[in-house]
Formats: structure tokens, C-alpha cells, sequence
């Protein structure tokens, strides 16, 4: 068979690590496709730049069109990040009829249904396993491994700079501030950060699994999200010492009513899959109707691991092409989407960890206690701290069962209101994952 000939966008860390992925690995990757896959030329900022990866036999250009337009490409590999040009530049390559590759995951949550509609009239491929938990192949998982199951839910540690920082502040090494400035000095972190530990990025991911686990419409709108900025050292201990630890997961959940969609910080048992996951490592923990609950792990970012994924990605395109284009597109725009709506925060249901601060004098418990009760909430553990010699006040932990979190929203706004109780109400969900 003729080479499949590649044309990437973007040679940045992971076109670096993809062009030498192709080039250590030539023989294995021709035996595996069935074909050899030639990584022709890169579209680049700097065509005369000398760069660290070798370029030998790869033509560099400064114009995507030479890429995107060019007749002798097969396959067009977008590597740049962000939405744009690449948005625009993949449309182009999708009308051009080729197939594309991409690992741009806020491209696919955003402008998924646009980029599938346009693949599906022209007829080629849109892959993306490298959008999602880097070198894990949980995309293929869901679509090809789990294709019997229907699934439940599924809940991930799907962003490695929230990971990091948590586990860090897990073994006490410091405060969210102290280890996210670690992060950064290490490349676990971005300069901005905010795309991280704001969830962002967690939920794009968490959007693009959620439509090919449930086969629902890329909701990306109706994500919640919550950062890892407001958890303390001390909520950490505290969840430690209660047989927990604090994990930044994004979950997606089918029930009657609907789908829930949220990114947050999470209470996980010690003895779960999940917590053992530590580092810029990512995991996803799906549980599905025959094969019951399954774990995927690895490394979630990086050049080579991402790299692992494209060139997976360039070998089922080689092996698929050739034929009927309903059945080459990995992906979701060929398959009935199911019409479930997403759920709002407030109907989503969970267990939670409070922490408050209340007075040293008896009754005080028993009045927080009494406002859970009027909303129907079980209490299901406490933990009671002794004050410190001059303190007037003393943390109170709660553990509570699962409640609908808008019944939640309103008992803490009636115990604030309370005299004996000052400050914030540090809140946490808690997730069992059985």
C-alpha cells in the first residue's frame, strides 16, 4: 500500500515527540498499520529555526495551506492548542478531504459538533484520543472495549497540575500556594494556571467523555466547575484523619432524571482505586452494566505520552481507510445521540464534608444538627477538635449521607445564620465509587 503521508500543525513539544515517535519506531508502526506512515511536512512559525527534534526528510513551511490544501496529504495532525486558528485551519483540512488527528481538547468540547458535521459530509476521519488523559488510550476504551456496556458513570483525576498540587498537600509539604509555585518551577504548572486549577481544563475533558460514554451532544455549557483554589492544609488533615483523601475529579453520572456533568474537588475513601493516584498521573474509574467497575491509568500529559496517542490514532486511520465512511469516523457524530438532559448543579446528589467554626458551649452541635435534620439530612460522622487554650471557638467537621445539593445549599445558608457559627463554611463533596 502507498505511505499514508502526514502533514502536522505545530511542532511544538508534542509534534516534536510525534515526528520522533514515527522515526524511532518506523518498522513497528509500518507492520502495525499496514502501511508506511511518513511524517511529509510541519507547518511552524520559524521554518529556519534549528530545533531539538530531528526534521530530516520533513519539509517545514511557514503557511498552513501547504499542509491543510496540499493534495499529496492524507492526514492532517493539529498539535497548536487553542481555538484559534486551529479551528480554522481543521475545518479547512476537513473540507480539503483529509482526515484529521488532533489532541486539542477545548476544540473538541467547543466546536466538536461543527468539526463532526463537517467530517461526516466529506466523509473521512475525525480522532481524537489524544485530547483526553494524554497517553491513555480511554477514549478507545469507552468506544471499542466497553461497546457492550451501558455505562453508569465514570470519574477521573483528569488534569495532572490539580493532582500534583492536592497530592503534595497530602503529604504535607505545603500550603496550595507553597506547591502550586512548585509546580511551576517543575512544568507541572502553566505561568497562568488559572486553565487548571480553575477546572477548565478538566471539563472539556470530562465533556468529550461524557458523549462518547452516554452517546449525549458535547454539553460543555452545562459543566459544573469547581477549582482546587479554596482547599486548606487543614481540610486535607482533617479528611485523612476521617479515612479520606481530597482528589480534583470530573464525574459524569447517569440517573432517571438525567446526566449530571461536574468538576470539583472530591472526598475519596483511602481504599479506592482513585486515591492512589498521585503526581501529574491521571486515572478514570468507569463502571459499567456487564463488565461492572474498571480503571484506566497512566500518564495524562507530556510529549510522549500524547505522541503515543496521535500516532494510535494515524494507525486506525490507515487501518479504516478504504471503507464506508459511515463506518471510519471514530466518533459520535454517526451514532443516534440520545436526547438525556443535563442536569443542573442543585440535582445533582452527593455526600458532603463540612467544616465550620462554632462556639465551645453545648447546644451548639445539636442546632447545626437540628437545621440538617429539617432538610433531611443524616448526619454520618463527627469530628470535634479541641480548642486551643484561648480560643472561642472550635472546628467542627460533618460527614453527612448523599442529599441533593440544592437541599444542601439551603441548610448552610439558614446554619450561617447562626450566631454560634462564624467564617465561611468550607464544604466538600464526597464521592464512595463503588
Amino acid at each position: 500500500m502507498a505511505p499514508l503521508r502526514v502533514g502536522l500543525l505545530g511542532l511544538g513539544t508534542v509534534g516534536g515527540a510525534t515526528a520522533e515517535v514515527l522515526r524511532r519506531n518506523r518498522e513497528e508502526i509500518r507492520r502495525r498499520a499496514g502501511r508506511e506512515i511518513v511524517l511529509a511536512c510541519a507547518c511552524v512559525r520559524d521554518p529556519g529555526r534549528k530545533r531539538p527534534v530531528a526534521t530530516d526528510g520533513i519539509e517545514l513551511v511557514a503557511d498552513s495551506r501547504a499542509v491543510v490544501a496540499a493534495r499529496e496529504i492524507d492526514v492532517v495532525v493539529e498539535l497548536m492548542g487553542g481555538l484559534s486558528p486551529a479551528r480554522q485551519w481543521v475545518l479547512e483540512a476537513l473540507e480539503h478531504g483529509k482526515h484529521v488527528v488532533t489532541a486539542n481538547k477545548a476544540l473538541i468540547a467547543l466546536h466538536g459538533d461543527e468539526i463532526f458535521a463537517a467530517a461526516r459530509r466529506r466523509g473521512v476521519v475525525v480522532a481524537f484520543e489524544a485530547a483526553v488523559a494524554g497517553g491513555i488510550p480511554i477514549v478507545k476504551a469507552i468506544r471499542e472495549g466497553l461497546a457492550g456496556n451501558r455505562i453508569a458513570s465514570l470519574a477521573g483525576i483528569i488534569n495532572g497540575t490539580t493532582n500534583y498540587i492536592l497530592s503534595a498537600m497530602g503529604e504535607s509539604r505545603g500550603g496550595f500556594a507553597d506547591i502550586l509555585a512548585e509546580a511551576q518551577r517543575l512544568g507541572y504548572a502553566e505561568a497562568d494556571p488559572r486553565f487548571d486549577i480553575e477546572g477548565t481544563d478538566a471539563a472539556h475533558k470530562l465533556t468529550i467523555l461524557a458523549a462518547i460514554a452516554f452517546g449525549i451532544p458535547l454539553r460543555f455549557d452545562r459543566v459544573y466547575r469547581e477549582g482546587i483554589e479554596g482547599i486548606a492544609a487543614e481540610d486535607i488533615a482533617y479528611a485523612r484523619e476521617l479515612g479520606y483523601c481530597v482528589k480534583h475529579l470530573g464525574i459524569a453520572r447517569r440517573s432517571p432524571e438525567g446526566i449530571e456533568l461536574r468538576v470539583h474537588p472530591t472526598l475519596v475513601p483511602r481504599s479506592h482505586l482513585l486515591a492512589g493516584v498521585c503526581g501529574a498521573m491521571n486515572a478514570v474509574f468507569l463502571h459499567g452494566d456487564a463488565l461492572g467497575a474498571n480503571a484506566y491509568y497512566g500518564p495524562g500529559a507530556g510529549g510522549a505520552p500524547t505522541a503515543s496517542a496521535v500516532v494510535a490514532d494515524l494507525v486506525d486511520i490507515s487501518r479504516m481507510m478504504g471503507g464506508a465512511p459511515e463506518r471510519q469516523v471514530p466518533y459520535l457524530a454517526f451514532e443516534p445521540l440520545e436526547d438525556i438532559p443535563v442536569l443542573d448543579m442543585e440535582r445533582a446528589t452527593t455526600a458532603y464534608y463540612l467544616r465550620l467554626q462554632a462556639e465551645d458551649r453545648p447546644g451548639v452541635l445539636s442546632q447545626v444538627a437540628g437545621i440538617l435534620g429539617e432538610f433531611q439530612i443524616s448526619i454520618e460522622a463527627v469530628l470535634q477538635k479541641e480548642p486551643a487554650s484561648s480560643a472561642a471557638r472550635v472546628p467542627v467537621i460533618l460527614l453527612t449521607q448523599q442529599v441533593l445539593e440544592g437541599r444542601m445549599d439551603r441548610a448552610l445558608a439558614k446554619i450561617r445564620r447562626l450566631d454560634a457559627v462564624s467564617g465561611d463554611i468550607a464544604r466538600i463533596r464526597l464521592e464512595t465509587l463503588a
